[in-house]
């Protein structure tokens, strides 16, 4: 991965999140961002445990002070975890935290006697994985239709699969699209900066809902604005938000494409009480394998390989565009349990009249399909001109989305995934999604390689393949 894009992004995602010191960890990689000054524990005895240990540990060691180590939250709350403060978090800067460091190290010795983990960092959820995206939306001709297109089944209000899309909210005019006339949910908000560019990932939960509608349109799709401030949330207000979520009633599906990795094989502890009330339900949860190119699990898409979520969770990563090899940036490994198609989807957007600054200066992957010198994925781009224009060299003043928009990322093969499991439901009448899943991998026949390994893919018959331009490097 480039630094200097990582660093970008990260920027990105601390000035949304103005009042909340970030820092890159673990210590000797920048694998996720997380809270500085601030653990993440249960409540309740966990938490006075941690609180007491942590104190007294820090006012033994040397440069070390336990002044700052107290709750920082309530003692109760639904997602059933305590903010413990543990340092200042104005002390240092991104490279890491000390203080959060040395609390976590003074908590290993009780986790081993426990034999469970009792402390968190509180790390960022994103759908910018690791702060790289997979692309940024181009537009596209509203007269190539969408890919996936749309299929043919009708709609039926009596029989329509609830879906709930946790993202970032749709954009001001998306009920101009007939696609969407089955979504409803959370506006954006705030879609332009002064300088009239879109902010980062406006029109992404548009998009997803445009996906999932073009493969089932049998389906009542619910977005959420949660990931609203530059497409991320922090682990410890994540909870919070899917309870708010489902409050209204449990939907069939969830489709979430966002996530974090946190270098531990179980979860996420933010996570923990909505996880282990999702069992209870009868949701199944679709999640994003994450855009890192990495094998490492991606929470909480990764829980799908834990024994007792097998069933409840299903993960997914990406297809290049012909459908036949993993993408390029798209997350792998054993606890990846389907691909599908994921660059270069057309979906809805709607319509934008803006700066071309917006398309060069946060796309990465797009540019690598096109030709530019630099590979897959979060690099930092050199080129000036419109990237859906192979080889321009132009400056446009404006570019307009009318509609329609080109994006890649797993965030997108989520929603396939998440529409073929609802359309399976409406074809066969089958009311549990959780059963749907099952039966819809177990029929499968469809299959890709992703680096070296034969796995299942899942491709709508609505989706058309793309042309992939290998360019040699320097060309």
């Amino acid at each position: 991965m480039a630094p200097q894009r990582f660093h970008e992004q990260f920027d990105q995602i601390q000035r949304s999140m103005p009042d909340v010191p970030l820092a890159l960890g673990p210590d000797d990689a920048s694998e996720f961002i997380y809270e500085k000054g601030v653990v993440l524990v249960r409540d309740g005895r966990d938490a006075a445990l941690v609180e007491e240990t942590v104190r007294t540990h820090f006012t033994e060691a040397t440069g070390l002070t336990g002044d700052h180590v107290r709750r920082d939250s309530p003692e109760t709350n639904r997602s059933g975890i305590t903010r413990i403060r543990v340092g200042d978090p104005g002390h240092g800067d991104w490279r890491g935290d000390r203080a959060v460091t040395h609390a976590l190290r003074a908590m290993s010795e009780r986790e081993g006697r426990a034999g469970r983990r009792l402390v968190s960092r509180n790390h960022v959820v994103s759908i910018a994985v690791n702060s790289c995206p997979g692309d940024e939306p181009v537009p596209a001709a509203l007269s190539q239709g969408t890919n996936p297109a749309p299929a043919e089944a009708g709609y039926d209000a009596d029989t329509a699969v609830g879906v709930l899309v946790v993202d970032n909210g749709l954009t001001h005019d998306h009920a101009l699209v007939p696609l969407l006339a089955h979504v409803e949910g959370d506006l954006h908000g705030t879609e332009t900066d002064a300088a009239g560019n879109l902010l980062q990932y406006v029109g992404h939960g548009t998009f997803i809902a445009g996906v999932l509608a073009a493969v089932a349109p049998n389906t009542d799709i619910t977005v959420r604005n949660t990931l609203n401030d530059a497409g991320a949330i922090l682990e410890s207000e994540l909870g919070e938000k899917l309870f708010e979520a489902v409050a209204d009633g449990w939907p069939d599906i969830i489709s979430l494409s966002a996530g974090t990795s946190n270098g531990r094989p179980d979860g996420l502890l933010g996570l923990d009480a909505f996880m282990q009330e999702l069992r209870a339900h009868g949701t199944l949860l679709v999640a994003a394998a994450g855009n890192n190119a990495s094998a490492s699990p991606f929470w909480p898409a990764a829980y799908a390989a834990l024994p007792e979520y097998q069933g409840v969770v299903l993960s997914v990563g990406a297809l290049r565009g012909d459908g036949e090899f993993g993408a390029c940036f798209s997350n792998h490994g054993s606890w990846v349990n389907v691909y599908a198609p994921g660059e270069r989807l057309t979906s809805a957007l709607t319509g934008f009249d803006v700066p071309v600054p917006y398309l060069y200066q946060h796309s990465t992957y797009e540019a690598c399909r096109y030709g530019f010198t630099y590979v897959c994925t979060c690099q930092s781009p050199s080129h000036v001109g419109v990237l859906s224009e192979d080889g321009s060299t132009a400056k446009p003043d404006q570019v307009m989305f009318e509609g329609y928009a080109h994006w890649s990322g797993t965030s997108f093969a989520t929603p396939v995934v998440a529409g073929l499991v609802a359309a399976h439901m409406t074809a066969n009448k089958e009311t549990d999604p959780r059963a749907a899943r099952q039966q819809l991998l177990a029929t499968n026949t469809q299959f890709a390689e992703v680096r070296g390994a034969h796995v299942p893919a899942l491709k709508p018959a609505g989706w058309r393949p793309v042309p992939v331009v290998q360019r040699p490097v320097g060309a």
